[in-house]
Protein backbone atom coordinates (compact mmCIF):
# COMPACT_ATOMS: atom_id res chain seq x y z
CA UNK A 1 0.00 0.00 0.00
CA UNK A 2 1.52 3.27 -0.36
CA UNK A 3 0.85 6.37 1.63
CA UNK A 4 0.47 9.91 0.32
CA UNK A 5 1.36 12.22 3.08
CA UNK A 6 -0.41 14.80 4.62
CA UNK A 7 1.37 18.08 5.46
CA UNK A 8 1.61 17.34 9.12
CA UNK A 9 3.29 14.04 8.23
CA UNK A 10 6.14 15.29 6.07
CA UNK A 11 6.89 18.14 8.80
CA UNK A 12 6.78 15.74 11.50
CA UNK A 13 9.43 13.50 9.40
CA UNK A 14 10.97 16.16 8.34
CA UNK A 15 11.72 18.92 11.27
CA UNK A 16 13.49 16.98 14.50
CA UNK A 17 11.69 19.75 16.68
CA UNK A 18 8.12 18.51 15.55
CA UNK A 19 6.44 17.49 18.57
CA UNK A 20 5.59 13.84 16.43
CA UNK A 21 9.20 13.53 14.83
CA UNK A 22 9.29 10.31 17.59
CA UNK A 23 6.36 8.39 16.47
CA UNK A 24 6.50 9.23 13.04
CA UNK A 25 10.29 8.37 11.49
CA UNK A 26 9.11 4.71 12.88
CA UNK A 27 5.70 4.62 10.81
CA UNK A 28 7.66 5.71 7.83
CA UNK A 29 9.64 2.79 8.13
CA UNK A 30 9.12 0.38 5.18
CA UNK A 31 6.43 2.26 4.07
CA UNK A 32 6.29 3.10 0.11
CA UNK A 33 5.58 6.84 0.28
CA UNK A 34 3.75 9.50 -1.75
CA UNK A 35 3.87 13.70 -2.25
CA UNK A 36 2.01 15.92 -4.40
CA UNK A 37 2.17 19.29 -5.48
CA UNK A 38 -0.32 20.35 -2.69
CA UNK A 39 2.09 18.65 0.11
CA UNK A 40 5.06 20.08 -0.71
CA UNK A 41 3.79 23.71 -1.15
CA UNK A 42 2.41 23.33 2.48
CA UNK A 43 5.53 22.12 3.92
CA UNK A 44 7.21 25.14 2.24
CA UNK A 45 4.96 27.52 3.12
CA UNK A 46 5.03 25.98 7.46
CA UNK A 47 8.34 25.57 7.09
CA UNK A 48 9.31 29.37 6.00
CA UNK A 49 6.58 30.98 8.04
CA UNK A 50 8.64 33.44 10.38
CA UNK A 51 5.81 33.12 13.07
CA UNK A 52 5.99 29.38 12.73
CA UNK A 53 8.61 27.31 14.95
CA UNK A 54 10.55 26.40 12.00
CA UNK A 55 11.41 29.43 10.26
CA UNK A 56 13.53 28.16 7.65
CA UNK A 57 15.09 29.91 4.92
CA UNK A 58 13.48 29.37 1.34
CA UNK A 59 16.87 27.41 0.50
CA UNK A 60 16.82 25.30 3.70
CA UNK A 61 13.48 24.31 3.47
CA UNK A 62 13.96 23.36 0.18
CA UNK A 63 16.70 21.40 0.64
CA UNK A 64 15.50 19.62 3.68
CA UNK A 65 12.24 18.57 1.41
CA UNK A 66 14.67 17.40 -1.29
CA UNK A 67 16.66 15.21 0.57
CA UNK A 68 13.86 13.50 2.47
CA UNK A 69 12.32 12.83 -0.77
CA UNK A 70 15.18 11.35 -2.09
CA UNK A 71 16.54 9.34 1.12
CA UNK A 72 13.05 7.89 1.45
CA UNK A 73 12.64 7.51 -1.83
CA UNK A 74 9.19 9.11 -1.89
CA UNK A 75 7.28 9.15 -5.12
CA UNK A 76 5.38 11.85 -7.28
CA UNK A 77 1.87 12.63 -8.17
CA UNK A 78 0.83 15.33 -9.95
CA UNK A 79 -2.55 17.01 -8.19
CA UNK A 80 -5.00 15.33 -10.84
CA UNK A 81 -8.28 15.59 -9.35
CA UNK A 82 -10.26 18.13 -10.07
CA UNK A 83 -11.31 20.83 -6.94
CA UNK A 84 -15.14 20.12 -8.05
CA UNK A 85 -14.46 16.32 -8.26
CA UNK A 86 -13.76 16.68 -4.03
CA UNK A 87 -16.34 16.79 -1.47
CA UNK A 88 -15.72 18.59 1.33
CA UNK A 89 -18.69 20.00 3.65
CA UNK A 90 -17.02 23.03 4.97
CA UNK A 91 -14.28 25.79 4.19
CA UNK A 92 -11.90 23.70 7.05
CA UNK A 93 -12.04 20.74 5.01
CA UNK A 94 -11.05 21.84 1.53
CA UNK A 95 -7.77 20.66 1.33
CA UNK A 96 -7.66 17.43 3.79
CA UNK A 97 -11.06 16.23 1.72
CA UNK A 98 -9.04 16.84 -1.69
CA UNK A 99 -5.88 15.51 -0.21
CA UNK A 100 -8.02 12.58 1.21
CA UNK A 101 -9.63 12.24 -2.37
CA UNK A 102 -6.65 12.43 -4.07
CA UNK A 103 -5.06 9.50 -2.66
CA UNK A 104 -8.49 7.13 -3.03
CA UNK A 105 -8.50 8.12 -6.99
CA UNK A 106 -5.03 6.61 -6.81
CA UNK A 107 -5.48 3.66 -4.43
CA UNK A 108 -3.36 5.65 -1.98
CA UNK A 109 -3.62 5.99 1.82
CA UNK A 110 -3.69 9.39 2.70
CA UNK A 111 -0.83 9.49 5.74
CA UNK A 112 -2.15 11.66 8.50
CA UNK A 113 -1.50 13.06 12.35
CA UNK A 114 -5.26 14.24 12.07
CA UNK A 115 -7.73 12.49 13.42
CA UNK A 116 -10.54 14.66 12.81
CA UNK A 117 -10.67 13.68 8.68
CA UNK A 118 -12.85 11.32 8.52
CA UNK A 119 -12.75 9.64 5.35
CA UNK A 120 -12.56 5.96 3.98
CA UNK A 121 -8.94 7.02 2.54
CA UNK A 122 -7.38 8.01 5.81
CA UNK A 123 -4.66 5.76 7.75
CA UNK A 124 -3.94 7.88 11.14
CA UNK A 125 0.20 7.67 12.34
CA UNK A 126 0.13 6.71 15.50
Amino acid sequence: MKHLLDVNVLLAAIWATHVDNAKTLPWLDRKIIVVCPIVELGFLRISTNPKSTFGASMDTARDMLGTFKRERGAEWIADDLAALDSFAKTSNQLTDSYLADLAEKHGFKLATLDAGIKHRAVELVS
